[in-house]
């Protein structure tokens, strides 16, 4: 989103919601903060939510419900060498790049000046080991340093029906869009939700019951069938009134975005992660 105009994002967002069809991409001023770890909740066995606190997010900004952020790490000697703003509201990370982690944004809390992010726990991950370990506490909790979000992939509240095709690390994505959904639900929009899961216990991560939608959790046990029962659903005839929303790991998702193009319905597909890939960017 380099070169983008990043001035007064949330209007903008917000009026693509409320009239636009599709996605657009806006800009927001990128900025970096450091916020202090304050709490850490078991969401699920298997995810864990940390909430970072501080004066720096004052003026933090998001307004989508895929909105990400970038969890800056020290380098491997302990020494920091963290991106810093330019002139354009843009970043300049300076060399060697310091390692780096992608985690959309839960929630937000502007008053409270408080930063929720979901991370999935598994042996090996840099910002998993850090999420279960890291100190917290309101007066001892570690430091984080956080950077983004960059801006938004807003797509529009204008469908009658939605699509939601995702894994569990897109969980904090269709959480957000649920809790959404009930300002803006009321002339009878309907979705489905699928969920790609590997164990059992993720299926308890909380989402809010809306009216008119539908959650299904499908066993990745033996292989994804995400793609598969996504093109099974049974969908609206007329394609204009139908959003699909993709989100997970690259390879599973990638017949979505095909899938989606002949059928002709507005989408976002985007790969979170990809395995075997570590600090995937998509």
């Amino acid at each position: 989103m380099t070169g983008m105009d990043r001035s007064d994002p949330g209007p903008r967002v917000a009026a693509h919601q409320r009239e636009g069809r599709g996605v657009t991409r806006v800009g927001y001023p990128i900025g970096v903060r450091r916020a202090r770890v304050v709490r850490r909740e078991a969401v699920t066995p298997r995810m864990l939510r940390l909430t970072l606190a501080g004066d720096e997010l004052a003026d933090f900004v998001t307004h989508a419900a895929d909105d990400h952020v970038k969890i800056v790490f020290p380098l491997p000697d302990g020494t920091r060498n963290d991106p810093v703003p330019d002139d354009h509201d843009e970043l300049d990370w300076p060399r060697p790049h310091t390692p780096t982690r992608k985690y959309t944004v839960r929630r937000y809390d502007a008053g409270a000046r408080e930063l929720d992010l979901d991370f999935v726990v598994h042996e090996g991950g840099l910002a998993a080991e850090w999420a279960a370990a890291v100190e917290v506490g309101v007066a001892t909790g570690e430091e984080a340093v956080v950077a983004g979000p960059p801006g938004a992939k807003a797509f529009a509240h204008t469908y009658g029906h939605y699509v939601l095709a995702v894994d569990v690390t897109a969980l904090p994505a269709v959480a957000r869009w649920l809790d959404e959904l009930g300002a803006w639900a009321s002339t009878g929009v309907t979705a489905q939700v699928l969920v790609d899961h590997d164990h059992a216990d993720e299926t308890s991560y909380p989402l809010a019951v809306r009216p008119g939608v539908d959650v299904r959790w499908l066993s990745r046990t033996g292989g994804s069938r995400l793609a598969e029962e996504t093109a099974a659903l049974p969908l609206p005839d007329d394609p204009r009134e139908v959003f699909v929303f993709a989100a997970g790991e690259a390879g599973d998702i990638k017949p979505l975005r095909r899938w989606a193009a002949e059928k002709g319905y507005d989408a976002l597909v985007t790969g979170y992660w990809k395995r075997g890939v570590a600090g995937h960017e998509e």
